[in-house]
C-alpha cells in the first residue's frame, strides 16, 4: 500500500512543477451517501445514512503545458477525507488522502462539469477481528487503497467557487487480507473553494498562437513496453497464507492524440494461490500459469497516465475465477523510459491484487 502514496506524491508533483503558472484554491466539500452492499453476507451492514468531509488543496492548470490545453485546462489536488461509513459500530470512523485529477467534459464561460478520478490510501479504525469485530467482513486491514471517482459541477464567481457532485468512494487493500468485500460508497456533495493565489498577470502562455503543440509521447506512433509486476493476495478461508503473485505484461501503444491512447497486451500470471486450489490435483509451475489478452483506454497527462482497461485469459488451466478480467490505476513514465506502475486487477467488483511493477519502453523518446 505505501505505492498508493507514491503514486499521490506523483500526481501532485506532476501537476505543482512551475507553480507560478497554477491557480491555487482552497475548497471543502460535505458529501452523504450510504454503504452499498454489493454482496449478500454484507445485507447486515448499512445501519445509517454515510458521511464524509474533504478537505483539499486545488491546483488550476492555465496552459504551461500542451496536454492541458487539450483537456482544456484541469485541475489537480490532494484531498484529506473523513467521514463513517454509515455503520460505525462495525466499521468506526475513516480518514484517507489522495490526490486526484478533474478533466472538463464541458465548460462554458463560468461553468464546468469535470470527471474526477483519485487514487491514495485510507485508514480505519475498526477492521475486521474474529474476536472484536467478526461482522465487519468488508475490511480486514487498518491501512487500505481509497479511490475516488467523481461528476462535479463548478460555477465559479471571481475568487469563489461553488459546487455540486454525485461519486463513489471505495476502500480495499486488494484482497492482500481477507475478508475483503470492500467498501463501496456513493455520495451526494456540495462544496465551496475559494482561490487563494490568482494567476500571475504577468505569465504568458508559450504555445499561444500554435497549431499544433508537442506531449511528452509523440502521438500517431506505436511505443512497446515490457512491465514486471509484484503482488500477494490472501485466499479464502480467513486466516489461510498469503500467496506471492509474479506476472508479465509486454503492451503496445498508440496515441491518438493528447487526450486518448490505446494499449494492447499480453499478460503471463503466476499466482500461487491456484496451488491450493482444488489441493487434490498435483499441479507443476506450468500448470498454474495464465495467460491474457488485454486492452486499454488510456488518458495521457504528460508523464502521468490513467488506465482502463479488460482482458479475456487465453490460457487458465484451472478456472479459479472468472474469465474476464479488468485493470484500473495509473502509470508514470521517467524520462530514461523506466515506467512505474499501480494498478489494481479485478474481477468485475471482485479485487484479485494490486499490481506493484515497473517497466521500460524500448522506443521511449522525450520531446
Amino acid at each position: 500500500m505505501r505505492l498508493n502514496f507514491l503514486f499521490l506524491i506523483l500526481v501532485l508533483s506532476s501537476a505543482s512543477m512551475a507553480q507560478t503558472n497554477f491557480e491555487h484554491a482552497i475548497e471543502y466539500r460535505q458529501k452523504l451517501g450510504f454503504l452499498a452492499a454489493h454482496r449478500g453476507v454484507m445485507a447486515h451492514m448499512p445501519k445509517n445514512l454515510a458521511w464524509a468531509g474533504e478537505l483539499s488543496y486545488v491546483l488550476r492548470s492555465r496552459g504551461h503545458k500542451a496536454y492541458q490545453r487539450a483537456y482544456n485546462y484541469p485541475t489537480f489536488g490532494g484531498t484529506l477525507f473523513y467521514g463513517q461509513v454509515g455503520n460505525q459500530a462495525i466499521f468506526g470512523n475513516y480518514l484517507g488522502a489522495y490526490g486526484y485529477t478533474e478533466l472538463p467534459m464541458i465548460s462554458f464561460r463560468n461553468y464546468r462539469m469535470d470527471f474526477k478520478f483519485g487514487l491514495g490510501l485510507g485508514y480505519t479504525n475498526r477492521p475486521y477481528d474474529p474476536i472484536d469485530n467478526p461482522l465487519n467482513v468488508a475490511i480486514a486491514t487498518k491501512i487500505n487503497g481509497l479511490m475516488c471517482l467523481a461528476i462535479k459541477s463548478t460555477y465559479q464567481y471571481k475568487k469563489n467557487a461553488f459546487n455540486v457532485g454525485i461519486d463513489i468512494t471505495h476502500f480495499s487493500n486488494a484482497a492482500w487480507k481477507v475478508p475483503n468485500f470492500g467498501i463501496n460508497m456513493p455520495f451526494l456533495s456540495v462544496g465551496y473553494a475559494r482561490t487563494i493565489v490568482p494567476l500571475d498577470k504577468n505569465w504568458f502562455d508559450p504555445y499561444e498562437g500554435e497549431a499544433k503543440t508537442p506531449m511528452n509521447l509523440a502521438y500517431k506512433q506505436w511505443y512497446y513496453s515490457v512491465t514486471a509486476i509484484l503482488s500477494g493476495k490472501q485466499m479464502m478461508p480467513i486466516g489461510g497464507r498469503r500467496y506471492p503473485v509474479y506476472a508479465l505484461n509486454f503492451s503496445a501503444k498508440h496515441f491518438f492524440g493528447h487526450k486518448a491512447g490505446l494499449e494492447l497486451a499480453l499478460d503471463l500470471i503466476s499466482k500461487q494461490a491456484i496451488m491450493d486450489y482444488q489441493p487434490y490435483i498435483v499441479k507443476s509451475q506450468l500448470d498454474i500459469l495464465q495467460a491474457g489478452a488485454y486492452a486499454a483506454y488510456l488518458v495521457p497527462l504528460d508523464r502521468f497516465h490513467f488506465v482502463f482497461g479488460m482482458g479475456a485469459y487465453l490460457r487458465d488451466k484451472y478456472s479459479p475465477e472468472d474469465p474476464l478480467y479488468h485493470r484500473i490505476g495509473a502509470r508514470y513514465y521517467l524520462k530514461n523510459g523506466l515506467l512505474l506502475n499501480l494498478t489494481l486487477k479485478t474481477h468485475w467488483a471482485r479485487a484479485d491484487y494490486l499490481e506493484y511493477g515497473i517497466g521500460y519502453t524500448f522506443n521511449y523518446r522525450t520531446r
